[in-house]
């Protein structure tokens, strides 16, 4: 762990539940703005988890998830020390995006700039009421900096990243269920209670079953058709030749699990 990280550890409140690792970003009084310090904890969290972990929550405490980037960072780099610091935020998100087990973020208030790429990196993203998503770097005269435009258009298209960047759009919670930004849309005060329910849950698969979700289907999406396909036999192959597969496969016929009906 470097000196910086473990200096800065308080800036992330970090707590075990049985095979969940809560994760919250702990800035309150600055909305969650994400300055080095907090990066690179979150960096040494994602580089460190321990072996029972099988889900994380990304959270903000207090009333917002993050306002994004600490503007009072930018205001001394040049242009070499800038492109260092984009290209280390990039490294910390491939942390939590190709992390090994499923990240859930739970979110509410302030989710822009930065703290909606955090957000993108995440593998399911829950909302309450309260949230709000943009993107005002362009009325800040800069440009994304973390993954925001490899991830985020991903989810929204590029036209509607556009809009927000040249317009300063902001989109409410409910906006951003329908559009891709969120997965999930709960009541008021529901998102970290759902992101909990939902990390349980995808902690209890299988855990090389959980890595294809993460790690293939991704790249399956982004392939030619015929590698694409290649690589789903591949991985389905690899999956059911599993231990684990084949218990849960022989409890489902021995009518053991439930069957699959709309809740």
């Amino acid at each position: 762990m470097g000196n910086a990280a473990a200096s800065d550890a308080s800036l992330l409140q970090v707590e075990t539940r049985g095979a969940v690792l809560m994760v919250g970003l702990n800035r309150p009084a600055k909305r969650n703005a994400l300055n080095d310090g907090i990066i690179l904890a979150l960096q040494d969290c994602f580089s460190n988890l321990p072996d029972e972990i099988g889900a994380v929550v990304i959270h903000g405490i207090g009333d917002h998830f993050s306002s994004g980037l600490d503007l009072s960072e930018l205001s001394e780099r040049d242009a070499t020390e800038g492109l260092v610091h984009s290209q280390m935020w990039h490294r910390v998100f491939d942390r939590v995006q190709y992390c090994r087990v499923p990240v859930i973020a739970a979110l509410k208030g302030a989710v822009i700039g930065g703290g909606l790429e955090l957000a993108c990196a995440a593998h399911i993203r829950v909302a309450e009421p309260s949230a709000y998503f943009a993107l005002p770097e362009g009325q800040r005269g800069i440009f994304v900096g973390g993954g925001g435009s490899v991830r985020l258009p991903r989810l929204i298209g590029v036209p509607r990243m556009i809009d927000m960047m040249l317009t300063g759009r902001v989109y409410s919670a409910t906006e951003g269920a329908a559009y891709g930004f969120s997965q999930y849309l709960t009541e008021d005060g529901g998102a970290l209670p759902k992101a909990l329910e939902l990390a349980e849950r995808v902690a209890a698969n299988a855990p090389l079953t959980n890595f294809a979700v993460l790690q293939a289907l991704p790249m399956i999406a982004e392939a030619n058709p015929q590698t694409g396909l290649l690589m789903e036999s591949l991985m389905a192959t690899v999956a059911q030749s599993d231990k684990e597969a084949k218990k849960r496969i022989r409890a489902f016929l021995d009518r053991k699990t439930a069957k699959v009906k709309p809740t």
